[in-house]
């Protein structure tokens, strides 16, 4: 795994020796609204490197939730090929499609995608229920995945019972379940104070410190820094690869959160 660099020091935007995990060679992603051609990807080149925490930028409607959403195997490209971990997926069947999905990426959505009447275990367990993991491996594997993002005192409330930036965790450890080698955050830090959006960003730089590679979609140039590598997207196209020379560390930032259970009906 390719080390995470200290502040101020810089990374090269391209692979070198690190191993190319995911690849989107020439894609691009045409909508037909009506008689309208929408194209929302132009021939879009990109290498993920192994180890790496990468975040795509953009402005609204730039592309980059649609290109998100091809490199994590949720949709199609029109043209082009996607490659995760040297294996050409972007034509395969939909079931063979949702075994790579469930197998080697993990989401993390802005509005954290739980289900409402469902505890925090349970919904951490969820991707192990369709891969067909046995019960008390399920519920071992959820309580690991949610002591690693420190609500090991939580497994059994529901949503309605944790604050923003505890569900938010409950999405991490849900992407974190199946022992992904990439995780993909679409604005991540997007519905929470800016207390929890460290806290989170805090998580997502630990684990790309222990070898898993961290992918952000993001408009917000602040969240963007957390990352050792920026790809800014508009029109559908890479307008910018680069590294980043000074990069923001969550931990650094951090200050002692107010209990975020108050106010939420614990």
């Amino acid at each position: 795994m390719s080390a995470m660099p200290d502040k101020g020091a810089s990374v090269d935007a391209g692979c070198d020796e690190a191993r190319t995990v995911l690849e989107a060679r020439a894609v691009s992603k045409c909508y037909h609204l009506g008689e309208v051609e929408v194209h929302a990807l132009r021939g879009v080149d990109l290498s993920i490197c192994e180890g790496q925490m990468l975040s795509i930028m953009g402005p609204s409607g730039s592309g980059k939730s649609t290109l998100m959403h091809i490199i994590g195997l949720l949709d199609r490209p029109s043209n082009g090929s996607v490659v995760v971990e040297g294996e050409e997926v972007s034509r395969m069947a939909p079931n063979e499609l949702a075994a790579v999905r469930n197998r080697r990426i993990g989401f993390v959505f802005q509005s954290f995608n739980l289900l409402s009447r469902t505890t925090a275990l349970a919904n951490v367990e969820l991707p192990l229920v369709y891969a067909g993991v046995a019960g008390a491996e399920r519920t071992r594997r959820a309580q690991e995945a949610l002591e690693r993002v420190g609500l090991a005192d939580r497994i059994g409330h529901l949503p309605n019972q944790l604050s923003g930036g505890q569900q938010q965790r409950v999405a991490i450890a849900r992407a974190l379940v199946t022992d992904p080698s990439i995780v993909l955050a679409d604005e991540p830090t997007g519905n929470l104070d800016s207390a929890s959006g460290i806290e989170v960003m805090k998580i997502l730089q630990e684990l790309n410190e222990h070898g898993i590679t961290v992918v952000i979609v993001t408009h917000d140039d602040e969240v963007a820094r957390h990352s050792q590598r920026i790809v800014h997207i508009r029109d559908g196209r890479i307008v910018r690869d680069e590294a980043v020379a000074v990069r923001i560390l969550a931990a650094e930032r951090e200050r002692p959160l107010v209990d975020e259970a108050e106010g939420v009906g614990l």
